[in-house]
């Protein structure tokens, strides 16, 4: 009887070994399948995505060793102000971050910031005053490449830059209708990403050239999809933001949607994040031209549809687009870029 039940045992180990092995052959079959999948996709991603990956970004966070800086708190800070999103986005505001050390952690990355802005018209006489600033305030110490463009090229100011700071003007036609001028940003950075940024820039912002910089723009901006609240709408409910209403549009957002109102004249980020804001809103554009619709704000109404369904992964606060002609409220500590007083009809072609 005992030798039966040893046979009886011996039988099942043997068993359980073999399917044992049996699925651990399959399972490795499947690896193996999976791995090969896995290579084709991501050589697929590639090629897709050539023109756009960025080798040289690293996105740790490393301090040089025994950098002195006060010690952070996260009981003791700003109170009057929201510092994060309801998705985990910093909000940022003056007293919200360390500028040495994030100069500190930046500076040694070695990257390069492109910036873009658009002159065009009569808009070409704010350009040297954007110019000058942003030499005391935008991103300094940093490499910057800026790309004006303008229909006047001639008319361009020549401002004394620092090194690893560069001035490339690009020429670009005039219209008869400012809407025109504000549709067609979206189409020239994308060409601009596709046919000249590529390995040369890390992170670029579209900046606004009616603006004047006041205070420091600088690492703490950075991110790899980063939008500005309008300093016109940030205290309203949502209610009231001027989003496209009308649902036949690309730029659609329906009542009772829609997290903060962004400004058109001040976004950036990772150079392949702001090539798909730019593709998709100037697609979603021409698709409205077809249908006879121009959504209410233009690039910046398509730009609104985009980052309330791809969210940003950092917000500045209206410290970075504030507006001369508004008294600075409270909870604006700093005003780091403005847009100028101006006289619409005297600038705009309609």
């Amino acid at each position: 009887m005992a030798v039966l039940h040893t046979k009886a045992v011996t039988v099942i180990l043997s068993v359980t070994v073999l399917l044992g092995l049996l699925y651990l052959s399959q399972y490795y079959r499947i690896y193996l399948s999976f791995e090969e999948k896995w290579k084709t996709v991501e050589a697929g991603s590639a090629i897709e995505t050539t023109k756009f990956s960025q080798p040289g970004i690293d996105l740790h966070l490393v301090s040089p060793e025994h950098l002195k800086y006060n010690q952070p708190s996260i009981v003791h800070g700003r109170a009057d102000v929201v510092t994060v999103t309801p998705w985990l986005a910093p909000v940022v505001w003056e007293g919200t971050f360390n500028s040495f050390l994030l100069d500190s952690i930046y500076k040694r990355k070695n990257i390069t910031i492109a910036a873009t802005v658009f002159a065009v018209g009569k808009y070409i006489m704010f350009l040297k005053d954007f110019l000058q600033t942003s030499e005391e305030h935008f991103f300094v110490g940093f490499r910057v490449d800026f790309y004006v463009f303008t229909d006047r090229p001639n008319e361009v100011p020549k401002v004394n830059m620092a090194a690893g700071r560069k001035l490339t003007v690009r020429s670009v036609p005039s219209s008869n209708r400012w809407q025109e001028i504000s549709a067609r940003r979206m189409e020239i950075i994308q060409n601009l990403i596709e046919e000249k940024l590529q390995n040369r820039a890390d992170y670029i912002f579209c900046l606004d050239v009616d603006s004047k910089f006041h205070g420091r723009w600088g690492a703490e901006s950075l991110g790899e999809l980063v939008a500005v609240i309008h300093p016109g709408y940030y205290r309203d409910d949502r209610s009231k933001f001027p989003y496209e209403r009308r649902p036949a549009s690309n730029a659609y957002v329906a009542p009772g949607e829609g997290d903060f109102y962004y400004c058109g004249g001040a976004f950036g980020g990772l150079m392949q994040e702001v090539h798909l804001l730019a593709k998709t809103c100037r697609k979603n554009f021409e698709d409205d031209t077809k249908k006879g619709i121009e959504a209410a704000w233009q690039e910046e109404s398509h730009l609104n549809r985009y980052m309330w369904i791809n969210k940003p992964s950092k917000v500045l606060s209206p410290e970075y687009l504030w507006q001369d002609f508004k008294p600075k409220n409270p909870e604006v500590q700093i005003i780091r870029f403005s847009g100028v007083i101006k006289n619409y009809a005297n600038i705009r072609p309609n």
